[in-house]
This record gives structure tokens, sequence and C-alpha cells, in this order.
């Protein structure tokens, strides 16, 4: 229990691409800048005395293509199965936000409903593996979350925010819908909160109505105070039945076993819109701003 190891899952070494030589750059040239932003970012595991620290990080807003959404689920699936871990602590790295949602680029990139459908799976994916994991899974939000973002907060047992922590769902201002992270979002602040989220779909609510609404247990000031919050519960829970803390778990997410096939179901409603002209031409603007 006293150990500590650190693993990293890079996708990319972020080396500084060169400017390219004209302000138009050639199709292909712009299609391989897409493809390396899509394979940008990383995925890091550190455990200590029976506490996992799992952190996501990607330099546009830490949004999530889908590289970056497979190693998270499979991330957290794994550390769950961790027989030394006690408690799970899921964060992003940076400052002011925690989780942009999905990657415009990718987004963008999608020509076809299989494509559409893997993406949107990805963040199902990344629910399910937190609904699934036995351990319970402390939240760290240190700054805005957007969409899937909204998502990933929702779908862990106990939720630290700071006073940043702004969220909005803004799938419907780009065409598409918040289906894939509703249920996790309705079940954690209610029908009619999330209803507000995903209607006013441009608006930001701050992290005092997140946490009146459930979506945060605790909100403070400054990061400092919320990590030393965090440790504190984290210590309390190191030193908890862990069978019990399981048990705990399966209560909490009763109800909820049918999630692979419903959120299965919702991806496919996300991939077939956003290959509207609709959805389109509503991501090109936002990703333009």
């Amino acid at each position: 229990m006293g150990s500590e190891f650190r693993v990293s899952c890079p996708q990319h070494n972020f080396t500084r691409n060169p400017k390219p030589k004209t302000r138009n750059p050639k199709p292909e040239t712009r299609n391989s800048l897409q493809m390396n932003k899509l394979n940008q970012g990383e995925v890091s595991l550190e455990i200590k005395n029976g506490i996992a620290t799992i952190t996501f990080f990607h330099p546009a807003h830490n949004s999530l293509p889908g590289a970056l959404l497979k190693k998270l689920a499979e991330t957290i699936t794994a550390t769950g199965r961790h027989e030394d871990i006690r408690v799970i602590i899921l964060k992003s790295a940076g400052e002011r936000s925690f989780c942009a949602g999905a990657s415009f680029d990718e987004l963008m990139s999608i020509e076809d409903f299989p494509s559409g459908k893997q993406f949107f799976l990805g963040f199902a994916q990344v629910i399910n593996a937190c609904r699934t994991c036995p351990k319970l899974i402390i939240g760290r939000v240190q700054g805005k979350a957007v969409g899937g973002g909204v998502g990933v907060a929702s779908a862990v047992d106990y939720c630290f925010a700071t006073k940043y922590a702004s969220v909005k769902l803004s799938e419907l201002a780009v065409g598409i819908g918040p289906f894939v992270v509703g249920p996790a979002v309705e079940r954690k602040i209610g029908t009619a909160a999330m209803s507000q989220l995903a209607i006013n779909a441009t608006e930001w609510q701050p992290a005092a109505w997140a946490k009146e609404k459930g979506l945060y247990a605790e909100v403070f000031d400054s990061v400092g105070e919320m990590d030393a919050a965090i440790e504190q519960l984290a210590q309390k829970l190191v030193a908890s039945n862990p069978e019990a803390m399981r048990l705990l778990k399966q209560i909490f997410w009763q109800g909820t076993e049918h999630w692979d096939e419903l959120l299965e179901k919702r991806a496919e409603m996300s991939g077939q819109l956003v290959l509207s002209d609709y959805a389109k031409n509503a991501i090109g603007k936002f990703k333009g701003k």
C-alpha cells in the first residue's frame, strides 16, 4: 500500500510543427495537421498509498478525440481491477478548462455513419467505465466543463469543483444533442436541470448552480483548497472497508444496468446527426470562433 508508480500513456510527442509556408495550406497539408491534432494528448496514471490518480490532457482545452477517449476508458477499467487501489481520483491537467468535450477537429472529419457512431461511443465507453468500475471515483473539476466534459463530471461518484467550473451542454448549438451524456447528467441533476442545460445550449451555468443541482458536492474558491479537500476525503476512503464501498457503488448505480445498450443507441443518434449539412456548418462556425 505504500508503493508508488507512475504510468504515462502518450498519444503524441508534442513537438512543434513548422509554420506552413502559405496562408492557405493545400488540402493534404490541412488533413495532416488535422490528424496531428487528433493524435495529441495523453492519459496518465499515478498510484500512491491506495489512491489512483488518472489525469487526461489535450492541448485544445482538454477536448477529447476518439483515441484519447479510448485510452481514458481503458485506464479507468484497468485501474478498477487493481487490488491495491482503494479509491480513484479523475482529473484533467491545466488550470481553467476541465474538459471542452468532443474534439471539433474529429467531428468535422466524420464522413460516414459508422465513423460517427464509433466516435460518440467513445464517450459512452468512458461513462460506462466509470459506472462499472468497482472503486469509488472522485472527480476534480478545476475549470469549465462543456458537453462531454459535463458527462464525465456526472459519471464520477463524488465531484469537487472550483468556482471557475461553469458548465454548458452545447451540443444543440452545433446541430446534434447531448444524447450520449444525457443519461449520466440526468441521473445526477434531474430531468428539469438537464433539460435547462440541453435547451439553452449557448449559456454557461455557474459552478454554484451546478452544486445546487447536485453535479458538484463541494465548490471551492481555489484549486489549493479543493485539492486539500480531495486528499482528505481520499484518505478517509482508503481507510474504509473496500467491500462496503463496492456494494455502496452498486447501490448508487442501480437501474443503469441497461446503459451499454442505451448509450449505444444514443451514439447512433449523434452519429447520424453529425453527418447533416446543418451540423457540419454549425461545427465549422463554432470552430472558427
